[in-house]
């Protein structure tokens, strides 16, 4: 739970205006018709929270961690016509940020954190589907609460299955059972991965003290994003969600809040090959070794 310092530094001015949000979605190699679908998703929820009085302005910023595309580039130019026949074009800035190669997902999400002038920002994956109320139940609670630093979402995958992205501190065994065990294992220890997993959270009602949130979709105050210097560039991928979490839960409470949804398409990282399963074990590794090992 947020101790009453951390309620006091998370403390804002309260304004007649409704508060401004940035976003960041880093791409690499993206199937192009994925991203637009969950732009499109982006912008109806968007033009809810505004409609609802919940949202003044948007900084929206396209990280392109991979080789510049002529594809990626008309999909954003279309996009600014969009903005432009719905009116958006004057409260939603719209930047693609390219050139810089492959920085890793952390530091492609800095080059807009670290750079945002707003009240809230939105760490959003580019395969991941809003539900038009998102955005307008997460600003609304964050306005609401000011002892929250982030919000996570209740996140179904393609197929419509839930997926658990809350979790507890883990251990070295709870990783290797999730990512890698055989149904038949997983099933032996379905009780402890239910643990790990949060799955006895609410469906009905907030959660609070959720130690660790996941990357596809995280909401926070900017302030409190940017005390803690974002992501730890020091993670090319996997594991820099929970290292990020950890640090801004020191600030504020994390909070599952059953009333956003979204879709993730997700991806197994085992199915992945070595080259991920690799990068998954070396920040597992340097997670570890910054926040202490947990074998069982």
């Amino acid at each position: 739970m947020a101790t009453a310092s951390s309620s006091n530094e998370l403390s804002t001015i309260v304004t007649s205006l409704p508060p401004s949000l940035s976003v960041s979605i880093v791409v690499y190699r993206t199937d192009l018709a994925v991203l637009l679908s969950a732009l499109h998703s982006l912008l109806a929820a968007i033009r809810l929270a505004r409609a609802a009085g919940d949202l003044q302005s948007v900084q929206l910023d396209i990280i392109n961690n991979g080789e510049p595309e002529s594809g990626l580039t008309a999909l954003i130019s279309g996009l600014g016509q969009e903005l432009k026949e719905q009116g958006l074009k004057e409260s939603l800035a719209l930047r693609l940020l390219e050139g810089h190669g492959n920085v890793g997902y952390g530091r492609g999400h800095n080059l807009s954190i670290l750079a945002a002038n707003t009240d809230y920002h939105l760490i959003l994956n580019p395969d991941v589907t809003l539900s038009p109320q998102c955005l307008r139940a997460g600003l609304s609670y964050l306005v609401k609460n000011a002892a929250v630093a982030a919000l996570s979402p209740a996140v179904r995958d393609g197929k419509g299955h839930k997926q658990h992205v809350c979790k507890r501190y883990p251990s070295v065994l709870d990783f290797l059972l999730r990512g890698f065990a055989p149904q038949g294992i997983k099933r032996a220890f379905n009780k402890r991965l239910a643990h790990y997993e949060m799955r006895e959270l609410s469906e009905q009602e907030p959660s609070t003290d959720i130690p660790i949130i996941s990357g596809c979709f995280m909401l926070f105050r900017t302030a409190v994003l940017r005390s803690v210097g974002g992501f730890d560039e020091r993670y090319f991928l996997y594991f820099e969600d929970f290292d990020l979490s950890l640090r801004v839960h020191e600030k504020g409470a994390l909070v599952y809040l059953p009333e956003m949804h979204i879709i993730h398409l997700g991806g197994d990282t085992a199915r992945k090959g070595l080259h991920h399963i690799t990068m998954f074990v070396r920040s597992g590794v340097r997670f570890y070794n910054t926040h202490g090992w947990r074998f069982l």
